[in-house]
């Protein structure tokens, strides 16, 4: 019952793993990668490339049948050379790639994070685009300083002239005041005397 009602295992999901005897090794991917990362910056120097020439010319001269005898211990076709050049481009090769994966993967992150910043800095420059031309919208309305100097100008002068007008009224009114006065006492004279 219990495996009708489990759903069958299907071609595209990974089967389970049986529990083993033996306890799963785990790795830390950082320090692996790291250790990759390391190692193929070491086989890009120059002091690699010119050990392992001196290293395979010390070979192959130690082989070599001329010279003094000695034990040589990989003859002429120089298999066991082979076979150690083969087995160190068999492990240089996975630590290469790996590094690349990895410094891949941090070019990827930093593209990422420079086309958000990109985006960013594109959205301010069209805010302070629109802000710029606004205030452009806006001084163009203002009035300038020499409009807003002869607008003052000719107010002056319109108060000015009312000033003046007042003043010629209010001497009028001095002589109309001061005529009043003199008639007034000139009756009170007549008056007097008649009187």
């Amino acid at each position: 019952m219990a495996r009708a009602e489990r759903e069958p295992d299907r071609l595209n999901t990974p089967g389970r793993r049986k529990r083993s005897i033996l306890p799963r090794p785990r790795w830390d991917t950082d320090t692996f990668g790291a250790f990759a990362e390391g190692f193929a910056r070491f086989m890009g120097t120059a002091r690699f490339l010119a050990w392992m020439t001196v290293i395979i010319i010390c070979w192959v001269l130690w082989n070599v049948p001329f010279g003094p005898t000695r034990p040589q211990f990989d003859e002429y076709p120089f298999i066991f050379l082979t076979l150690v050049l083969s087995l160190q481009a068999s492990y240089a090769a996975p630590l290469i790639l790996l590094a690349q994966n990895r410094q891949e993967s941090r070019d990827r992150v930093a593209i990422e994070r420079d086309r958000e910043q990109a985006a960013q800095s594109r959205a301010d420059m069209d805010y302070l685009a629109r802000e710029i031309a606004g205030l452009r919208m806006s001084v163009g309305e203002l009035a300038t300083r020499d409009y807003v100097r002869s607008e003052l100008r000719n107010e002056l002068r319109s108060i000015l002239a009312d000033l003046a007008d007042l003043d010629d009224e209010d001497r009028e009114r001095d002589r109309d005041r001061d005529r009043d006065r003199d008639r007034d006492r000139d009756r009170d004279r007549e008056r007097e005397r008649n009187g």
